[in-house]
């Protein structure tokens, strides 16, 4: 039997916090309280011993340069806390693969970020994680938790192992809205429809798309949909299917394969019917990009399409969508409005008369509708295991990931983010809501990393950048659909390439004729026996492992 997540709620770990914070640099001050902490006092408190030697913690975060050996912000942090920080420099797109080599090893890092969810069972298994005392956490990470309580409650319960707490959820707040569904107005206008509100709207366009020539070059050369958009009609049955995991959602109290359900049989009706019309683009199969940037729609930049649901929201931001901070000539902050970016510049610049219209996803028979929302889990936040044979350097740890990850005075945090204001960035206004960088760093990659900010682990607070506003007014918080199994099981990390791979060829087959339609409960009972019902039953049993409390504020999620 493998070892389960055993999903506890951390609502008696969190407290209350008060407080003002001092700034970045300050004295050491008083002891903690018994029962609340501000950012200051949870970063002066001396643990252990103001005389006893400093602390040497070695940090895990997401990279994507090294820390500088003289990062300025290091030197801050390692003066306040009286610690010696070493960061472990490893690039996030191979971070697991140089991570493992290190625990290989024997080295592992005190702060252990578990990028992958579903990794935390396995270095828990490896014996490289520490269990974080529930008393440990309500005292030294006080404003971690709360962020958590207040805007996440349906994660309070990730993170245990066999009844033991291993890893702090790292909650994604713009994940609150799901992928876009995207149109070329232009085509409409031309076509004289309205962005489809459902199904049959929508096959009312795409055959217009692909019969009326919205192009005007006289070839019959544009489609209505390829792959990703796709998953909308998926959507308007209730299900997620091409996606890069197995999507689960709930019936019935427990859970189920998205893919396997019967409405699914109905939705490869209609969308067989398109490509043997010759309405769904031909080269689906390869999917709509063609090579760099993963979110870049090359068939609908290119013109070939009418409509996606590919890249998320800030991928398809038109010129003018709304305004945000720049620096003039005079090197003032003034509103000016956005420039159009990824899928919206690269479309323009190949044709400058196209613009775009986002609709919701299209309604089915039964009024489901709905588009891929991406996991609200992100990853873990973790102490490795040799950080407890140390009196005290797990308590400093805490302490110092709270103080850099949930500091409530919007100075320290704006600093401990972006770096020293006044020559890393500035207050855009008065009233300290947004923050625009200074040059040379507001054209420079990633300089937070090299100087050593942003050190700390993502929190659920509600996303209120100028960006997030516009993607709220196109009503993307709503109609997600999101994977009901956020953090993988044993059977389901063995199983899940060779059952993906199984099911889109199965999926493919069924949308070009090659396999009758009838056949899809032999793929099903397929589906199953290639390790799909060792995966359902791990799921569900994971599944109820859930408080029946939390489980309901998980299903009332967006």
């Amino acid at each position: 039997m493998y070892k389960r997540l055993v999903l506890l709620p951390l609502l008696g770990l969190i407290c209350g916090c008060s407080g003002q914070s001092a700034s970045l640099s300050s004295a050491p001050g008083q002891e903690l309280p018994d029962t609340s902490v501000s950012a200051s006092d949870s970063a002066d408190s001396a643990v252990p011993a103001a005389s006893a030697p400093k602390l040497k913690i070695s940090w895990t975060m997401h990279q994507n340069l090294p820390v500088a050996e003289d990062a300025v912000m290091v030197r801050e942090l390692e003066q306040k806390f009286k610690v010696d920080l070493e960061f472990w420099n490893l690039p996030n797109n191979k971070y697991e693969s140089l991570l493992d080599l290190k625990l290989v090893q024997g080295s592992i890092p005190d702060l252990f970020r578990v990028r992958q969810t579903q990794d935390l069972l396995k270095y828990q298994q490896q014996g490289v994680l520490a269990p974080i005392p529930e008393e440990l956490l309500n005292t030294y990470a006080p404003n971690i938790l709360k962020a958590i309580r207040e805007n996440a409650p349906a994660y309070q319960q990730y993170g245990r192992i066999n009844g033991s707490y291993y890893g702090i959820p790292v909650i994604n707040p713009t994940n609150i809205y799901r992928v876009p569904v995207v149109y070329r107005q232009d085509w409409l206008d031309k076509l004289g429809l309205k962005v489809p509100d459902t199904l049959a709207d929508f096959e009312k366009f795409i055959y217009a798309i692909a019969n009326e020539d919205p192009d005007g070059n006289g070839i019959r050369d544009t489609y209505g949909l390829s792959q990703e958009g796709m998953n909308v009609v998926f959507g308007a049955f209730g299900q997620m299917v091409f996606t890069d995991q197995l999507y689960f959602s709930r019936k019935d109290q427990g859970l189920v394969i998205g893919a396997l359900e019967p409405d699914m049989q109905e939705a490869l009706r209609y969308l067989r019917k398109w490509y043997k019309d010759g309405v769904i683009d031909p080269e689906f199969i390869t999917g709509e990009n063609s090579g760099g940037y993963k979110h870049l729609s090359h068939a609908f930049i290119n013109g070939r399409i009418g409509m996606t649901s590919m890249g998320n929201y800030y991928h398809w931001t038109q010129a003018g969508d709304y305004t945000d901070w720049k620096l003039d000539d005079q090197k003032a902050a003034r509103l000016v409005p956005v420039e159009a970016m990824f899928n919206v510049k690269e479309l323009t610049a190949k044709h400058p008369q196209a613009k775009i219209a986002f609709g919701r996803p299209v309604s089915g028979p039964d009024g489901k509708r709905g588009s891929k929302a991406y996991d609200m889990l992100m990853s873990f936040t973790a102490i490795g295991a040799d950080a407890t044979q140390e009196p005290g350097k797990l308590e400093k740890i805490l302490q110092l990931l709270d103080y850099v990850s949930a500091n409530p005075d919007p100075d320290e945090a704006a600093s401990l983010q972006y770096g020293i204001q006044g020559t890393h960035w500035d207050w855009a206004g008065t009233d300290k809501k947004d923050i625009i960088l200074l040059p040379p760093y507001n054209h420079m990659f990633s300089y937070q990393n090299t100087i050593g900010a942003g050190i700390g682990m993502t929190l659920p607070i509600l996303p209120a950048g100028r960006s997030e506003q516009w993607a709220a007014t196109l009503g993307l918080d709503h109609d997600g659909i999101y994977n009901a199994l956020e953090v993988a099981t044993p059977s389901l990390i063995r199983n899940s390439p060779g059952l993906i791979k199984l099911r889109d060829q199965a999926y493919i087959a069924f949308i070009t004729g090659e396999r009758p339609l009838e056949e899809f409960g032999e793929f099903v009972e397929e589906f199953l026996a290639s390790g799909g019902a060792e995966v359902l039953a791990e799921a569900n049993e994971s599944y109820k492992e859930l408080d029946p409390h939390q489980k309901g504020e998980q299903e009332a999620r967006p």
